[in-house]
């Protein structure tokens, strides 16, 4: 029986897996002379057992390991990640994507690391690809955007190449409608490890142990949140549509907290408001709402996950002084001066031409 077997064994029996045995198996996921039967096997176990927050992070570690070094540690330690889980199957618009956009607009930096769309129709890659950000890898091009314009961009494919021995697997799962824990690993894996992160979060069952996770991985502070809708749909995103489940780490671990849009001074919107569509699509609202126009709830949540961020990065001293903040870089022209600066930045350095 080889390793890996005996580990599914120890999962099967109920038992949480100890640091090295989950190491071990995490390992084996990634190299091609594993059988893929073993490695779904695996995966199957520790979902139907429940992934423990010790589990999740021994994998996070495993994984920043095997992850290509972008070569930006002396930025992390000032920096955020503003991701979400997906999967909560909610068709929302690109809310991640733009709130990095309006806090790297603000000054600060911003190391966001994503994939293409999964179960949405626009995931951050194709949104980032539609006003002009180009996927970069060499990390020279990383350092230019970070210095030119407070953000880059990494493309989790390209960073992570033991993920390809277990995409196939992946596949199949998702095909059975099976999720494995790399539903929710992408956002613990960043490989620029940045000290700051706000989480959007598929399922509230996982709000707290993802802080917890994040906590584990020594990030210095940040938030993990889920929206839970009327009519039992969640979102991985604060929105001012629902009651939105929060959860701190790092300095911020003893916030625990449930908001609304009633208690955070904003009006209350209806999930229509926040629908998405293409990647095209998303940047149309998007240049709606930089021209005065758009849906209000909208532009509400866009300011509500903007203020979040600003109060993890320690930029504002309270939520309410952030939305101020986040309002204002919205509509008030320094975003959009910020997407002009970006679309000419990444023309201008095309190494294609």
């Amino acid at each position: 029986m080889s390793q890996l077997s005996t580990i599914t064994q120890h999962l099967r029996d109920g038992l949480d897996l100890n640091e090295a045995d989950c190491a071990a198996a995490a390992q084996a996921l990634t190299e091609s002379g594993v059988e893929p039967a073993g490695k779904k096997a695996f995966l199957d176990a520790l979902h139907a057992k429940g992934e423990s927050v010790e589990e999740v992070t021994t994998f996070a570690k495993v994984f920043r390991k095997l992850a290509k070094d972008p070569q930006l540690s002396d930025i992390a330690p000032e920096a955020i990640d503003i991701v979400g889980t997906g999967g909560s199957g909610s068709r929302g618009y690109n809310i991640s994507s733009v709130t990095a956009f309006i806090v790297a607009a603000s000054g600060s930096k911003v190391l966001k690391h994503g994939n293409r769309a999964i179960t949405s129709q626009s995931g951050s890659a194709d949104f980032l690809s539609a006003w002009g950000i180009r996927m970069d890898t060499e990390p020279e091009l990383l350092r230019n955007a970070i210095e030119e314009l407070n953000f880059c961009f990494f493309f989790a494919p390209a960073f992570h190449p033991a993920f390809k021995e277990i995409m196939p697997v992946r596949k199949e799962m998702a095909a059975e409608g099976k999720r494995s824990i790399f539903n929710i690993l992408g956002p613990l894996i960043n490989p620029a490890k940045p000290a700051y992160q706000l989480l959007g979060v598929f399922s509230p069952s996982w709000v707290q142990p993802l802080a917890q996770a994040l906590h584990n991985l020594g990030l210095k502070r940040g938030l993990t949140v889920c929206c839970q809708l009327p009519g039992g749909l969640n979102m991985d995103e604060f929105t001012t549509a629902g009651d939105n489940l929060i959860s701190g780490f790092g300095s911020l671990e003893s916030l625990q907290d449930s908001w609304n849009a009633s208690s955070l001074g904003l009006p209350p919107t209806g999930m229509d408001q926040l629908r998405g569509g293409t990647a095209i699509e998303n940047k149309a609202i998007l240049e709606d709402i930089l021209e005065g126009g758009g849906r209000s709830g909208l532009v509400d949540t866009l300011v509500l996950n903007a203020a979040a961020a600003f109060l993890i990065l320690e930029k504002v001293d309270s939520l309410a002084e952030g939305q101020s903040l986040a309002r204002e870089i919205l509509l008030g022209g320094a975003l959009r001066s910020w997407l002009d600066r970006a679309q000419a930045f990444y023309k201008a350095t095309n190494p294609a031409e």
